[in-house]
């Protein structure tokens, strides 16, 4: 952790919608004025698109069938782990960007989509780290990840809910069928149980998205559940180390309610506002300790 040069980081499975999340703190940032470094979590892969390609196959030809974007052999978690520590001490750091399709590879001559950038080092002047995707928070034998982040965030639908907008977003944004979509969650699950999911308890915030429609077949649903349709769990792991003031939320957040002592419920179609209410004063008070 480091006063001088903060780290926030978003974690979540992919489907989990933390790009929700992202939304509210580029609200935060651009109304405080913020300068933050983006870090995209897929850039932190091992390998490209055809290279994963390649090493899936040669992992299922050795039997191993939950080889997977989820798990430590496919990504540079000490790399990871390593910017976090060098930002935190000195205020830099080298980063790159994954190229998801074409259109975010036409400023890139010669790189297409399902590559990577070049590692280039972050400008200097940054307010903040901003981290965002599916490893934020990893600790395990060789690597503590944890112990460099000044903010953690995790983002949790309940699982069918995760299952069905994974399987929305990437059979009508991604191209994928339904049943290559569910091929990957089930080779993911092995990785998921170990390294996905541990994370969560290391996690300062949790922001836990419910429907109240019947899920119960995510793989027949044909739309998501929408925000009227869920309610939004919002935990702390300790409400004191931020000064959370229950009182305050429950008085701004119409229809919300205590369900534990460190726990409020918020309507689905409040998530953002409630985001906004609850992260604006930890990041200020975040830059003012600078």
């Amino acid at each position: 952790m480091s006063k001088k040069h903060p780290i926030i980081a978003v974690t979540g499975s992919s489907g989990a919608g933390t790009s929700t999340v992202k939304d509210a703190f580029e609200h935060v940032f651009l109304r405080e004025k913020i300068n933050p470094a983006v870090i995209e979590g897929d850039s932190f892969h091992r390998y490209n698109r055809a290279e994963m390609k390649q090493a899936m196959e040669a992992a299922a030809k050795e039997g191993n069938e939950n080889f997977s974007h989820f798990g430590a052999s496919a990504n540079l978690f000490a790399e990871l782990e390593g910017l976090f520590k060098t930002y935190g001490e000195t205020g830099s750091g080298k980063r790159r960007l994954y190229l998801h399709n074409d259109d975010e590879a036409v400023p890139y001559e010669g790189l297409g989509a399902g590559e990577f950038t070049p590692w280039q080092d972050i400008p200097p002047g940054t307010d903040l780290m901003f981290y965002e995707g599916l490893h934020g928070c990893v600790v395990s034998d060789e690597i503590n990840m944890a112990q460099y982040l000044d903010l953690k965030i995790g983002v949790v639908p309940v699982i069918n809910l995760e299952w069905i907008q994974k399987i929305h977003r990437d059979t009508s944004q991604r191209g994928y069928s339904e049943e290559a979509v569910m091929d990957t969650i089930l080779r993911r699950m092995h990785d998921y149980v170990y390294y996905i999911v541990p994370q969560f308890k290391s996690t300062d915030i949790n922001f836990q998205r419910v429907p109240i429609v019947d899920t119960s077949d995510p793989i027949i649903a044909r739309d998501i559940p929408t925000p009227d349709e869920s309610l939004v769990v919002i935990r702390f792991r300790n409400p004191d180390d931020f000064g959370v003031n229950f009182p305050y939320l429950l008085q701004m957040i119409h229809d919300s309610w205590m369900s534990r002592r460190n726990s409020i419920v918020v309507p689905g179609g409040k998530m953002g506002l409630a985001m906004e209410l609850i992260l604006t004063p930890i990041i200020r008070n975040m830059l003012a300790a600078k």
